[in-house]
């Protein structure tokens, strides 16, 4: 499935670039455009689903596994000594893209880092 609007079906599909961080099964990470802090990235389902709500629920232990990964990545590379895991579902709770997709934030003790 993909919306032919979509700007994440595109970065999917290759018809627009992104920094790829990971290419698994049913998602795929890549790092945030606009990052909040080093290390941002964004882990975005491969098919087209709006929300986490209209994705199947046995994709849940894929992401899961994934959040982890990336998370671990980020503190083993000194990116981060905690991590954040954020997923916006609609626009009123400040999802900007309308295609499922969490973001892996890294943070580190004292830094101000702002919300997404």
């Amino acid at each position: 499935m993909k919306s032919k609007d979509c700007v994440f079906c595109k970065i999917v599909a290759g018809e627009i670039r992104a920094d790829k961080l990971a290419d698994e099964e049913n998602f795929i990470v890549i790092a945030d455009a606009n990052p909040v802090s080093d290390g941002h990235c964004l882990i975005i389902s491969k098919k087209h689903y709006e929300t986490i709500f209209d994705m199947p629920v046995t994709l849940g232990i894929e992401l899961a596994s994934i959040a982890k990964k990336q998370g671990l990545r980020l503190i083993k590379e000194g990116k981060a000594e905690g991590v954040k895991l954020v997923n916006n579902n609609y626009r009123s709770a400040g999802q900007a893209v309308p295609h499922f997709h969490m973001h892996v934030i890294p943070h580190k003790e004292g830094a101000d880092v702002r919300h997404v």
